[in-house]
């Protein structure tokens, strides 16, 4: 196998711009786990699946190489400190932010653009990461828009659409 510089090639894989979600699931405890992910796309609409794809480095990792539900969280323009908790934050991720706590379901977040609870449908193994394939059981989607990021940098699409209809416009 081609060996690569690791952080040449995470640099040029952040060129390609992403959404932003945070992914989560609970422990067997009931306990809440979330991770920030832009490893996150549609894979069907006949069945409804999506997938993930969670590293094996996160603390929360069993969790999700053995989970039967989890949720996707799409963040929504200004959610920027919300991904950046889940993404770096080590101590209680949930303290800071606000959810929804049943304790039937994955924890789902307030005020993102869209959420997806799903069923494991699916884990492949795959380098230092699985694939988490999951069967969308429910959806919502709000009216905001979502967040985006390329080189290590947020974006908002409300602002791009702004600024192209200020180029063209003026």
């Amino acid at each position: 196998m081609t060996q690569f510089d690791p952080k040449a090639l995470r640099q040029a894989f952040s060129v390609f711009p992403t959404g932003v979600t945070i992914v989560t699931a609970r422990a067997d405890d009931g306990t809440p786990v979330g991770f920030t992910a832009n490893s996150f796309t549609s894979v069907s609409l006949d069945p409804p699946l999506l997938l993930v794809c969670p590293g094996r480095y996160l603390s929360s990792f069993p969790v999700f190489a053995t989970c039967s539900r989890f949720a996707v969280n799409v963040l929504a323009d200004g959610q920027e400190a919300l991904s950046d908790t889940f993404a770096r934050f080590g101590g209680d991720r949930f303290a800071q932010a606000a959810w929804t706590d049943d304790p039937d379901q994955p924890p789902v977040f307030h005020g993102v653009a869209a959420h997806f609870l799903c069923t494991t449908h699916q884990i492949i193994p795959a380098g230092d990461h699985v694939v988490l394939m999951g069967a969308v059981e429910a959806f919502e989607r709000s009216e905001r828009l979502g967040l985006g990021f390329a080189e290590q940098n947020y974006f908002s699409l409300g602002s791009v659409n702004a600024a192209e209809r200020e180029r063209h416009y003026g």
